[in-house]
């Protein structure tokens, strides 16, 4: 199984305030659709709430503490990342997402083969953070440059990087 983390951060690491996103890049938003279209999605507790619902046409897993939230149908809530991993494994899934927010990406991270990253040209304020990539760990392998634009706020670049011991 692929596990692949996707995220949108500043230049500061920045992911979120007040468990929203902090610009609007109506480009990442139809990378995002594009890529997770179709694919289980891991996500924390925060990141479901701030969006609301499960996506359309993606399986929505999330991680909480809380033992009564309920999902729809074909959605599924664990209480730790690793029983959620479990699930995936055990339904042979080739490729996961992991879409937030930093504790889950935090967890994530060791396991995970790819880093989907929206660089956002920007230093905004922020109480949620990505962890820092490690070039001794990560390789960049494609960088594609987006420019800011009516529905882009800023400039930003759609990066991919491979775990070093995977190249």
């Amino acid at each position: 199984m692929k596990i692949s983390i996707i995220v949108a951060k500043a230049k500061n690491n920045v992911i979120g305030k007040d468990n929203q996103l902090i610009w609007k890049l109506s480009s990442d938003l139809r990378l995002f659709k594009k890529l997770t279209t179709g694919h289980h999605i891991i996500m924390g507790r925060k990141t479901y709430d701030s969006v609301g619902k499960p996506l359309p046409n993606r399986t929505s897993i999330v991680i909480t503490r809380n033992r009564d939230l309920k999902l729809p149908e074909g959605h599924f809530v664990f209480h730790s990342f690793e029983d959620a991993i479990q699930l995936c494994i055990s339904k042979k899934i080739e490729q996961l997402y992991i879409i937030g927010g930093a504790e889950i990406y935090r967890q994530a991270l060791p396991l995970c083969d790819e880093l989907i990253v929206t660089e956002v040209d920007a230093y905004p304020q922020g109480d949620v953070f990505f962890p820092e990539i490690d070039p001794n760990k990560w390789q960049e392998i494609s960088r594609e440059r987006f420019q800011r634009d009516e529905k882009n706020e800023y400039d930003f670049d759609f990066v991919i990087y491979k775990r070093n011991d995977q190249l």
